[in-house]
């Protein structure tokens, strides 16, 4: 009975991993025995020439239309044989390593004329970049790129591992080097959906560094698309809702009609609402700490691995391949002369 038990355990695991093999079973059969039937009573071309008694006796193979000897049975056997292969029997699993693509974040900065203003010190630009160099320094193994806009977007660093890079080129950006002044956050997003599309990981995140926008419509639709996309979108607000005098380029302050000093104040409600159009959360500088922990929480429940998980990935063994070397050596049995 323990004999039995053994037995019904070590056959319950058995199966064919690609099973649809198997449908090529009885059609090659039946193209074996077509074709032995078929030259079983076939006397070739000369057939309509030559009388039934005199053929037989000038034929050479006469040993095969006897029917002593026929390659069709050992045909079908190799047939057989070789889509039970190809089906991939298996019953028994193994532990292979695995690997799984690293988080993606694209950092969205914002380069309008605002980001000069010094309500916050020594200006937003300037907390804008400490607050990216906080996000390099806790990526860990997130792949980062780079973006930023004004009335344009542009791509300043594809997604990449190397953080040093990235923050490298933090320190030449200023809204001086923009070719028009504006402040479009729409076509930033579409470019940064552009980057998080060559990868390969689900757990995409895109962070907005801004302190407002001016197409709130074509913002809050494109944050839409990249949620719909599998991305989220978290913003950090950059300034203070008090705001103060607008830089203007000649050193000294923009003024609206009336002559009165424009102020560039942080548009929080606007950016809480981009955030919640993107499936994200809002930040002001402070709480950084707090954005790169749920960053990394979220990359978890995805499924992604963190520095130091040892990935391990349970597989069916494909045992088909032991029957190449039968599938071989019958195979060398039909080369025999006039079989083939």
């Amino acid at each position: 009975m323990n004999l039995v038990h053994s037995l019904l355990a070590s056959v319950q695991p058995f199966h064919f991993l690609r099973p649809i093999w198997l449908l090529a079973f009885p059609l090659l059969c039946a193209v074996a025995f077509f074709c032995a039937h078929r030259r079983r009573h076939h006397q070739g071309s000369w057939a309509q020439l030559i009388d039934p008694e005199l053929l037989d006796g000038l034929r050479l193979d006469q040993a095969d239309s006897a029917g002593t000897t026929s390659p069709w049975p050992l045909l079908a056997l190799v047939w057989s044989m070789t889509a039970i292969a190809l089906a991939g029997p298996s019953w028994q699993q193994i532990t292979t390593p695995g690997f799984r693509a690293p988080a993606a974040w694209a950092l969205v900065l914002d380069l309008s004329p605002s980001m000069n203003t010094t309500d916050v010190s020594p200006n937003r630009l300037t907390r804008a970049r400490y607050a990216i160099d906080d996000l390099l320094s806790g990526a860990e193994d997130a792949r980062l790129g780079l973006v930023v806009f004004g009335d344009e977007a542009y791509a300043v660093a594809p997604l990449t591992d190397d953080v040093n890079t990235v923050r490298a080129l933090l320190g030449p950006l200023s809204p001086q080097i923009m070719p028009t002044a504006g402040d479009h956050l729409a076509p930033a997003l579409a470019e940064a959906g552009r980057l998080l599309r060559t990868s390969a990981t689900r757990a995409q995140h895109v962070i907005v560094l801004t302190d407002g926008f001016d197409d709130p419509a074509a913002a809050f639709t494109a944050a839409s698309k990249l949620r719909a996309g599998g991305a989220t979108v978290d913003v950090v607000g950059i300034g203070t809702t008090s705001g103060a005098p607008l830089a203007a380029a000649d050193g000294g302050f923009s003024r609206d009609d009336k002559g009165q000093p424009q102020l560039a104040r942080l548009e929080s409600g606007r950016l809480k609402e981009l955030a919640a159009a993107g499936g994200g959360r809002y930040y002001d500088t402070s709480g950084l700490a707090a954005l790169i922990e749920r960053l990394h929480a979220d990359t978890a429940d995805e499924g992604s691995p963190t520095v130091g998980n040892d990935i391990k990935i349970q597989q069916w063994r494909d045992a088909g391949i032991w029957l190449l070397p039968l599938i071989l050596l019958l195979s060398a049995g039909l080369a025999r002369r006039q079989w083939l």
